[in-house]
C-alpha cells in the first residue's frame, strides 16, 4: 500500500555570491520561492520548513497557497528531486510526477514516434505503449497530423499530445503541479475529465492548484502552505477558509 511520512523535513537552497543585488534577489523569490535568509555574501532561500504529514492509501490531497509558498518545492521533495536538508521524507509506492509533460519529445519526430519515445521515458512497456496509441489518435483529435514532425504543430496541438501521453501511466503516486490548459474550454473539460480518472486510479494524488473547483473536485483533503510551513491541514473546505482568511 502507498503511503508518503514527513518528519521535521526542511528544504534549504544556499544561491552563492548573489551579494546585494536586489534585482537578481527578486528574480530567484519569484523563481524559486520560500524566506530569504542570509549567509554572508550568500542568499539561503528556505522553501521547506519543518514539515511533519502522513498522507494515505486512499487520499486525495490538494496544495493551495500563493506564489512562493512551497507548494512546488513540497511536490519535488515527494518525487524525490529535492532531498531535504533536515528531517526524514518516507515514501512507500511508485513515484509518477507530471511537472514537464513534455519531457522527453522530439521535434523532429513524427506524433506516432513520439508517442512510443516518451511513452518508454515514462516507463511504459511497448505493450502499453501500442495499446495506448489509438486511445491518443482519439483523445488528441490530431488525425493525420500524428504521421508529421511535431515541430510542425502549433503550441496548443504539442500540449494536447503531451498530455495525452503522460496520462497513459498507470501511477501509485501521482504528483500535478498544477492543471494544465490544453486548448479551448471544449477540449479543457475533455481533458478533466481524463485527468479526474487517471486520478481516481492512483492511490495518492498530491495536487497544486489555484483553482478552488478543481482542489475540491479531485480532492478529499487539502494543505495550506504559507511561505514553506503548513498553515492548515484537513478537510478541503475548512483549509480553503483559512487559506482565503489569511
Amino acid at each position: 500500500m502507498a503511503h508518503i511520512n514527513l518528519r521535521d523535513a526542511s528544504v534549504e537552497i544556499p544561491v552563492y555570491a548573489v551579494g546585494n543585488n536586489s534585482l537578481k534577489t527578486m528574480l530567484l523569490r519569484k523563481a524559486v520561492g520560500g524566506r530569504f535568509g542570509r549567509s554572508g555574501s550568500n542568499v539561503i532561500i528556505t522553501a521547506l520548513s519543518g514539515i511533519d504529514l502522513d498522507i494515505h492509501d486512499g487520499e486525495r490531497i490538494g496544495l493551495v497557497g500563493h506564489n512562493g509558498s512551497g507548494k512546488t518545492s513540497l511536490l519535488r521533495v515527494l518525487a524525490g528531486v529535492y532531498p531535504p536538508t533536515k528531517g526524514e521524507v518516507n515514501v512507500v509506492g511508485r513515484v509518477s510526477p507530471m511537472f514537464d509533460i513534455s519531457l522527453g519529445m522530439s521535434v523532429d519526430a513524427t506524433g506516432i514516434e513520439n508517442i512510443k519515445i516518451c511513452g518508454a521515458l515514462w516507463g511504459l512497456s511497448k505493450q502499453e505503449i501500442e495499446a495506448g496509441i489509438d486511445d491518443i489518435v482519439d483523445f488528441t483529435e490530431l488525425g493525420d497530423y500524428l504521421n508529421i514532425p511535431v515541430r510542425t504543430y502549433s503550441a496548443g496541438m504539442l500540449l494536447r499530445l503531451s498530455f495525452a501521453i503522460a496520462t497513459l501511466r498507470q501511477p501509485e503516486i501521482l504528483l500535478l503541479d498544477e492543471v494544465i490548459g490544453v486548448g479551448d474550454a471544449e477540449f479543457m473539460k475533455k481533458a478533466e475529465g481524463r485527468l479526474e480518472k487517471i486520478a481516481s486510479r492512483a492511490n495518492i494524488l498530491v495536487v497544486s492548484s489555484h483553482s478552488d473547483d478543481i482542489i475540491r473536485r479531485l480532492c478529499t483533503k487539502a494543505i495550506w502552505l504559507n511561505q514553506g510551513v503548513v498553515g492548515a491541514f484537513g478537510e478541503v473546505e475548512s483549509v480553503l477558509s483559512a487559506y482565503h482568511a489569511g
